[in-house]
């Protein structure tokens, strides 16, 4: 059996853009501001993967005309497992000492996934939960990208081998080839731009939606391998002046990339082509003009040396990043930034003691079929590991101070068990009234889930004779007359538009007396959306209604209230000298939208601003707990059984005073 190693030829310039590559997205998950869009380094990552690995089967198959299947897996594990490995194990041990048991469960399965290269699957198919923990949280996020190169890596040999028709005598092999790789890219773009819109999670986590970047650099091999350089004189000087302008052209196409994106738009869509075509661009020219224009640039002695970390830096910034922000509640951006170089000295031992010796060693191909078992069965028992972690996690949970917090991050409304909320899974008003339907007083609370949160208080306010309480909501959706992108499903949330049309037009008919108007601050209108898509809204109730209360939204913690709560009761040593799960109440951000309310406000003569976030916060300071009672049920909505308590000064706010009845039992 022929067991060499088929190596492509030494490129500066490629190693220099992985390097570019992994400096945008540790700067993108590092919070730089003007870099939101440096994610696309991901898309550079699988055009590379598609060139290089295109080459090395090619070479291959052109020596020897055939494909050894289980050496080509042998040498995509020992290059990529042993890191991957070592990150797993190290990160799950920290987590299991650092985060709360009951934030523990998801990581493990996660990292059970990630561990068999299946961990962009699971997130594809994650469901989505309002109130659960976006996969932004999870440590092993970044290792969806890992598991759609190793499945491109899987499936990509053989429909080159199919595609090459080595074993036929006749035809033109590298024509049938290029076809065949045109035909993947195109179909793959149509269909991840087609998904962009209607499933987004799948067009960024599926393979087969993908496809077409890696296929894009298959066809730089393809089309500009150095072999097909024209021999004439004039014609390569020509050819290499149009590939330093390229070049240049394609650098500028992921700069801007990096600089324009940001979470707040569809991808990957068609916007993904600017990096993977940028991407292909710069290796294209670097195959004509190897040593001058942007490939001189890329060869950089500084740019080699971060390419050479460039996976295992990939691995180790985002679990560090996100550990250390566990660990240090709300870090700076010197924090962040010393997160960054930590990243960087873990990723730089793990290269030099793990991934290169291994990398270099004979022994993984002597007998790839063997190796490739032995990887497996390493995968194997690497997962068998993270579902006894998982398991672990359950009996961990079930202390009583465990508990306690985990039943804190359910302590809702009881609206949510009722049909008042459908968050973006339709645009239908539905309404919820507790009270008499012949009340002769009407009173609604209108809003996203933080006007929703005031309900048990609103309750306590108006469970009394001749009042009725309406509740209309809908989860993420502001009280801005303005179209907004939703990250969390990847698209614009057209539900929160037609619903909020229709909602005001249904609160107008009911003409109520009091109307309390809630939402997030947070939302990245700028001022003039707050002021005048505010005003609109206003518009449409202010003539019908007796009088409007625009509640000031709650502030945002840099942490969930549970999960800070349960971690510093689990391991209390790891925290001390730490504060107690609390953080300043109010930010430039919080009170710039605030007074834009007021302006806005300020145009009807029976609106006013209700902000009750001196009573949430005492003193400016947001506490996690107070006075026994858990205050949060995560980063930014209070639990119900303290919204409740705020009852008695939310009525004298409104003035209506406590009734003599005792209370019902709407909460």
């Amino acid at each position: 059996m022929d067991n060499r190693e088929y190596r492509l030829g030494y490129r500066g310039d490629i190693e220099g853009l992985r390097a570019l590559a992994i400096l945008l997205v540790v700067a993108a998950h590092a919070n730089v501001p003007w870099l939101a869009g440096g994610f696309v380094g991901v898309d550079v990552f699988f055009v590379l993967s598609g060139y290089l690995i295109t080459g090395l089967l090619l070479q291959e198959i052109a020596k020897t005309g055939r494909l050894q299947f289980a050496n080509f897996y042998a040498r995509r594990l020992r290059r990529l497992l042993p890191a991957l490995l070592l990150m797993l194990l190290c990160t799950c041990l920290f987590a299991a000492v650092a985060l709360a048991p009951g934030e523990q469960g998801g990581q493990a399965v996660a990292a059970a996934t990630a561990s068999v290269w299946l961990s962009n699957i699971h997130f594809a198919f994650a469901k989505l939960d309002y109130f659960s923990p976006g996969a932004a949280s999870n440590l092993f996020l970044h290792t969806w990208s890992l598991g759609v190169e190793e499945q491109f890596y899987l499936v990509w040999p053989a429909l080159m081998l199919l595609a090459f028709g080595a074993r036929r005598s006749t035809g033109n092999h590298v024509r049938r080839l290029k076809v065949t790789m045109l035909a993947i890219a195109i179909l793959s773009l149509l269909c991840c731009i087609a998904l962009t819109r209607t499933a987004p999670q799948m067009a960024f986590y599926m393979m087969p939606l993908r496809a077409w970047q890696f296929a894009a650099g298959a066809m730089v091999w393809l089309y500009f391998n150095s072999s097909n350089l024209d021999t004439n004189d004039q014609a390569r000087h020509r050819e290499a002046t149009i590939a330093r302008w390229t070049g240049w052209l394609g650098l500028g196409l992921i700069a801007t990339a990096a600089l324009w994106f940001d979470a707040n738009m569809a991808y990957p869509g068609w916007r993904s082509m600017l990096p993977t075509f940028g991407a292909a661009a710069v290796i294209a020219a670097g195959v004509r003009e190897p040593r001058r224009g942007i490939s001189r640039v890329l060869s950089w002695r500084p740019l080699q040396a971060i390419g050479r970390v460039s996976y295992s830096w990939y691995l180790w910034h985002w679990p560090v990043l996100l550990l250390g922000s566990a660990l240090l509640a709300s870090p700076g951006p010197a924090y962040r930034a010393g997160l960054v170089v930590l990243s960087l000295l873990l990723a730089t031992a793990s290269y030099r003691w793990v991934e290169s010796p291994i990398r270099h060693q004979a022994r993984w191909i002597a007998r790839p079929g063997v190796a490739v078992l032995a990887a497996i069965a390493l995968m194997v028992t690497t997962n068998a590991l993270c579902i006894a972690w998982f398991n672990a996690t359950s009996t961990w949970a079930n202390s009583p101070v465990q508990q306690r917090y985990a039943r804190a991050h359910g302590d809702a409304p009881v609206i949510y068990a009722m049909p008042c909320d459908d968050w973006y899974h339709s645009d239908e008003v539905r309404i919820c009234q507790f009270g008499p339907d012949d009340a002769k007083h009407t009173a609604v609370l209108m809003g996203d889930s933080i006007g929703a949160q005031w309900f048990p208080a609103a309750a306590e306010v108006f469970d009394r004779p001749g009042w009725r309480l309406l509740v209309l909501t809908k989860s993420s959706c502001p009280m801005v007359d303005e179209p907004m992108f939703y990250p969390r499903i990847g698209r614009d949330y057209v539900e929160c538009s037609t619903w909020r049309k229709n909602a005001l037009q249904r609160v107008a008919a009911l003409k109520p007396e009091i109307v309390l108007l809630g939402s997030v601050q947070t939302t990245n209108f700028d001022r003039t959306q707050w002021v005048e898509g505010t005003a609109r809204l206003l518009k449409v109730i202010s003539g019908s209604v007796g009088h409007i209360y625009l509640l000031r939204g709650t502030p945002h913690l840099p942490f969930d209230g549970p999960n800070c709560l349960s971690s510093k009761s689990w391991l209390p040593w790891l925290h001390r000298g730490q504060d107690a799960c609390q953080a300043r109440a109010f930010s430039q951000r919080d009170n710039d939208v605030y007074q834009w309310l007021q302006q806005a406000g300020r145009r009807f003569g029976n609106v006013s601003m209700l902000d009750l976030n001196d009573d949430v916060c005492l003193g400016g300071m947001c506490r996690a707990e107070r006075d026994g009672m858990v205050v949060f049920r995560d980063s930014q909505h209070m639990t119900a059984t303290f919204a409740r308590s705020l009852g008695r000064e939310l009525g004298r706010r409104l003035d209506m005073p406590s009734p003599a009845a005792p209370p019902g039992q709407a909460r």
